[in-house]
């Protein structure tokens, strides 16, 4: 019949555990050390869960750094879009005998709407977000036409070509040489 197990021996000095004695004892001895130095790394913040939460704080910086950059990206596209619309209603303005409002297709009356121009003999338009619509109130709005034209397939280089057809008109008719002297003050030795 197996004896029962000894005793706990009192705990050692200052250490607050209990002793077994035998090979049991040094077992859990060696495995409570083990334990606890274990416990010291984690607390040290060196342990694996530690280094998982730095990661974690790591990746929710970085996070919020691209969320910066793309808030800030958001913000000059807003700013481009509205300095476009602005730049549009000025040119409608313009234009008035040709400039004209028409909603776009498949868009209600509170949708999109497209602005058309003619310029160089060709008709232009341009989408509008309803937001930008108050920019146009001086311009008229159209009922599109059946028959109508569609707009340029490379509406870009059109309006480059007209832009330089228009300046070349400038520049032969003498206008863009006394507007330059107008604007550039003569120097003292140029008298």
């Amino acid at each position: 019949m197996p004896s029962p197990p000894p005793d706990p021996l009192p705990a050692a000095s200052g250490t607050g555990h209990l002793r077994v004695p035998g090979p049991g004892g040094r077992a859990a001895a060696a495995l409570l050390r083990v334990l606890r130095r274990r416990g010291k790394h984690l607390a040290r913040g060196t342990g694996p869960r530690h280094r998982l939460g730095r990661d974690l704080d790591d990746c929710r910086q970085e996070r919020e750094r691209w969320q910066r950059h793309a808030d800030s990206y958001e913000r000059e596209l807003t700013d481009a879009r509205r300095e476009r619309a602005h730049l549009l209603a000025w040119l409608a303005a313009l234009h008035p005998a040709s400039a004209g409002l028409t909603p776009d297709d498949g868009c209600g009356p509170d949708g999109a709407h497209l602005l058309r121009i003619e310029a160089g003999g060709q008709r232009l338009s341009w989408r509008l977000s309803p937001a930008d619509l108050p920019l146009f109130a001086h311009v008229p709005y159209a009922h599109p036409v059946a028959g109508e034209r569609p707009a340029p397939q490379d509406q870009t280089a059109h309006l480059r070509r007209h832009t330089r057809l228009l300046a070349m008109e400038g520049i032969l008719s003498g206008e863009t040489a006394r507007t330059w002297a107008a604007v550039m003050p003569l120097r003292p030795d140029n008298h």
